[in-house]
């Protein structure tokens, strides 16, 4: 595995290394895929989906100073799965509600490309995963987040 070659690098490779390693696409590609065949099992579970945000809310929190490059990212993605499963969003792909819950799947795993007992590295990837499918669904993000103002703002703002 990844994480073995990178445990043992010397301090100054290992950075190096995990950088490398960051840059590649096909990468995450792959990372992304098998993610995406477990978050099959979250989409038709609420209560299943409902314990994945609660873990990935969590763990982002307790990582917030090191997410910051993607924490509105990351926010929009729980809000996105939140609304899609509680039926209240549905203007969304199915490869991209899968690709979003995949990704959340990825980041509260703990055994990943780059494990997270590796103090300071552990979550590098998980924020590049982030990025990579925030730049992968970004035109559907786009048009979630515009839902999501819109209906913020009726609900602040009723007619009556």
């Amino acid at each position: 595995m990844v994480f073995l070659f990178l445990w043992n690098t010397k301090d100054g490779l290992l950075k190096k290394e995990v950088d490398r390693l960051l840059s590649k696409k096909k990468i995450f590609e792959k990372e992304q895929q098998k993610y995406n065949v477990k978050a099959r099992d979250f989409l038709g579970d609420q209560q299943k989906t409902q314990g994945l945000l609660n873990k990935a809310i969590k763990m982002a929190n307790e990582k917030k100073q090191n997410l910051e490059e993607v924490w509105e990212k990351l926010q929009l993605f729980f809000d996105l799965v939140k609304s899609y499963s509680k039926g209240e969003y549905k203007n969304v792909s199915p490869s991209t509600i899968l690709t979003v819950v995949g990704t959340l799947l990825y980041f509260v795993s703990p055994l990943d490309l780059v494990p997270d007992f590796i103090i300071g590295l552990g979550i590098l990837d998980d924020a590049a995963l982030i990025g990579f499918t925030v730049k992968k669904i970004s035109s559907e993000l786009d048009a979630f987040s515009k839902w999501k103002r819109a209906n913020i703002f009726a609900q602040e703002n009723p007619l009556d």
